[in-house]
């Protein structure tokens, strides 16, 4: 933990300047407003789990490796991959999910604007006189006023009636001001913020896995050839094995969605290829770079450096189609970015990984 805690930091130095790089191509590039959340997704997200579970260990079984004998890359590559798909699916749900949560809900708001009104609702303008209604507050303290004449059975004095209104006046005004502030924080959270995505189940996962990782005698019990709930550890390793490559082919079968369906400018695509694969790759090194020369990662371990640079070349992130799927917004845009992305990745992955090889290395 004294060696990797850089890394949530790292992914996060990367989500902020891929957000901040895809507001400029918003404001320099039309783009619909539907679509904000998803472009702002693709350029602040990358494919932190994934893609480095099939690089590191293609890199550590390759003869001649950089990296040291193959067993101990395998196993620190793979669990410095863990924590990095961890920690960005928690980023992920977090912040690119309320990105394009907002979209939708812009989208349904205006829909619901442009909806014509019901006949019921423009009935007085047929000629008929409306009634007029009473403020709510009125009808309250009306009302109020009726239960306090059949409780008390006849009206209180002045005195006793001043008396009454100065000792209730303060607390009334104090709880009413409590449930406003309350109403407010809820609109505000439940407009720009939805709490429920920390519980999504990749992101139960990975904060679980990283609790079974962290806590020693939860480790012990379920980690180790000689661990008395080894069985847990296999079926998972099982099941995660089968998970890299489903999820894989997944993607691949969702891209020709958006070839008859999108849209999209040729130029949002190429400005988040270079988002991706040219500007944050180069800002990845700068931060690197300066974080072993602050003492804040150390440079003795070639394999961690290497995946911190990683971490600012991938494509987007393969979650963000989970996404645009459940909100029914930018799936087809999403299948075309990922097409693009997605065929530029071994080019680019390689191009860059060979920087980065002699990088560590000087």
């Amino acid at each position: 933990m004294t060696m990797l805690w850089f890394m949530p930091f790292n992914v996060l130095i990367s989500f902020i300047i891929g957000s901040i790089l895809g507001w400029i191509l918003l404001k320099i590039i039309k783009v619909p407003d539907i679509l904000r959340g998803l472009v702002l997704g693709c350029c602040a997200a990358g494919n932190l789990g994934n893609i480095l579970l099939i690089i590191i260990p293609a890199v550590c079984k390759e003869r001649g490796s950089p990296f040291g004998d193959t067993d101990i890359c395998n196993a620190h590559g793979l669990a410095y991959a863990s924590l990095s798909m961890a920690i960005g699916t928690i980023y992920l749900w977090l912040y690119v999910y309320n990105m394009v949560r907002i979209a939708a809900s812009q989208r349904s708001s205006a829909s619901n604007l442009e909806e014509p009104k019901s006949p019921e609702k423009n009935s007085n303008l047929s000629g008929t006189t409306a009634v007029p209604m009473l403020p709510s507050s009125e009808l309250c303290s009306k009302s109020q006023d009726h239960m306090d004449k059949l409780e008390l059975g006849h009206q209180p004095e002045p005195n006793s009636k001043a008396l009454i209104t100065v000792a209730d006046e303060k607390p009334k005004k104090l709880q009413t001001r409590v449930k406003k502030i309350v109403l407010q924080v809820k609109d505000i959270a439940s407009k720009y913020l939805n709490l429920k995505t920390l519980f999504a189940p990749s992101t139960v996962g990975a904060i679980l896995g990283m609790i079974v990782g962290v806590v020693a005698p939860i480790r012990k019990l379920m980690i180790g050839d000689t661990a008395p709930l080894r069985v847990i550890q296999d079926s998972t390793a099982l099941l995660g094995d089968a998970a890299v490559p489903t999820i894989t082919l997944i993607v691949g079968a969702n891209l020709p969605k958006g070839l008859r369906k999108s849209d999209l400018k040729i130029s949002v695509i190429i400005s988040i290829i270079v988002v991706r694969f040219i500007i944050l790759p180069f800002t990845g090194i700068l931060v690197v770079k300066a974080a072993i020369h602050l003492g804040l990662v150390s440079g003795s371990d070639p394999l961690y450096q290497f995946i911190l640079l990683l971490q600012f070349t991938t494509p987007p992130a393969i979650n963000i189609s989970t996404i645009t799927q459940l909100f029914g917004v930018g799936e087809s845009e999403c299948s075309v970015i990922f097409l693009a992305t997605y065929a530029l990745a071994p080019v680019a992955l390689t191009l860059w990984s060979t920087l980065y090889l002699w990088l560590v290395h000087n």
